[in-house]
């Protein structure tokens, strides 16, 4: 494959309402489009997933503009490779920073996927015509509004709900979901919020059937998870303490979980998640694609890294008027009876608009490689 341009598109957009964790409010969603282009005028995207502030990982938008620019784009100029999984092992001496390389990464395979007319679900190996369709749901101001936020997405056909909690906002929330909702595929997410004292605060949380609990200890802990595991009857599921497929076994190895959420930006782009997935499949570990607000570009790359086998419970892949007035790629996503189709297009499957793109791009910054 040979990249001629690579653009850099830094875009702000507003949420259609705030959305709140453990860790603070998000009111507007700043986000980094990479797109590369080949000696064709061919085209692909990938999202950067970081925020402007570093709550979730150690990566901000700023931090994955510089290492793209000046890291990244000059391994990939002197780099000679046929397939985009090999970007991953050029890019490895670069020490973490998953973000910027998953964003890289992710428009080179769409790109890819492109050259070879095929979709990006078929290119990893997927099978599936559709993915099934979760969504989480932030802190609310009180739990009758929660309440209502979960009979309007039961009624637009979500297969689960994903809640927030935090100390203070947990057993009393769960307690009045179920009353609610008796048979409601419902997990719970900590966001990092507890420690090993609150255990036996946590196992209260057993009697209400969770699918699952979701990073309740530390970000990057996995020793902890498997002490608290022990206790609770509740499946642990991890999210930010894996970040490579190194992880992922060595929390399998050590039972620190039973599911495993799988976010591309998070482990570093899609090689690295499909490696984490097959393994996976083969511990027979359940594991899901976690979202991260992002555009319909970073949702359409989910959608695709969704079809394969292993991803048996439904995923933080939202539609596109759940977060956006409007979202910047044609057709815009949308949930049927709980279910989100594959395109049939070739790549992530949506068009870009060119259009809405300019809307909201802030910074521009262009490469000729």
């Amino acid at each position: 494959m040979k990249i001629k341009k690579i653009v850099l598109h830094i875009l702000q957009m507003r949420l259609k309402a705030p959305f709140s964790t453990s860790y603070g409010d998000i009111h507007d969603r700043e986000l980094l489009i990479v797109e590369v282009k080949d000696d064709d005028g061919a085209a692909g995207f990938g999202e950067g997933v970081a925020f402007s502030t570093p709550w979730y990982t150690e990566e901000t938008v700023k931090t994955t503009v510089h290492m793209i620019e000046d890291f990244l784009i000059p391994i990939l100029s002197k780099t000679s490779f046929h397939h985009p999984r090999e970007l991953a092992e050029s890019f490895r001496f670069i020490r973490r920073n998953y973000m910027a390389k998953a964003a890289l990464e992710g428009a080179v395979w769409d790109l890819y996927a492109k050259q070879q007319n095929i979709p990006l679900s078929q290119a990893l190996g997927g099978m599936k015509k559709e993915v099934e369709a979760g969504v989480s749901i932030g802190i609310q101001p009180t739990i009758k509004d929660l309440i209502s936020l979960i009979e309007q997405y039961q009624e637009e056909g979500y297969k689960r709900v994903k809640i927030k909690i935090k100390p203070g906002w947990d057993i009393e929330v769960v307690k009045e979901i179920r009353k609610h909702f008796p048979n409601l595929d419902l997990m719970a997410d900590a966001n990092s919020a507890y420690t090993l004292k609150d255990i036996n605060h946590l196992k209260q949380l057993d009697e209400f059937q969770l699918m699952m609990i979701e990073q309740p200890l530390a970000h990057d802990d996995i020793v902890d998870h498997s002490k608290l595991q022990k206790e609770l009857d509740t499946p642990i599921c991890l999210d930010e303490s894996i970040c490579s497929f190194e992880d992922a076994r060595k929390a399998v190895e050590l039972r620190s979980c039973k599911i495993m959420n799988i976010k591309i930006g998070r482990v570093g782009g899609l090689t690295e998640a499909k490696k984490i997935h097959d393994f996976c499949k083969e511990q027979n570990v359940p594991v899901w694609c976690g979202g991260m607000l992002e555009s319909g570009i970073g949702r359409a790359h989910n959608i695709a890294l969704a079809t394969l086998e292993q991803f048996t419970l439904p995923g933080d892949i939202s539609s596109s008027s759940k977060y956006w007035e409007e979202d910047i790629i044609e057709p815009e996503i949308s949930v049927y009876n709980g279910k989100i189709a594959l395109p049939d297009n070739p790549g992530i499957g949506f068009h870009v608009s060119r259009e809405k793109l300019k809307k909201y791009t802030v910074e521009t910054k262009v490469f000729t490689l």
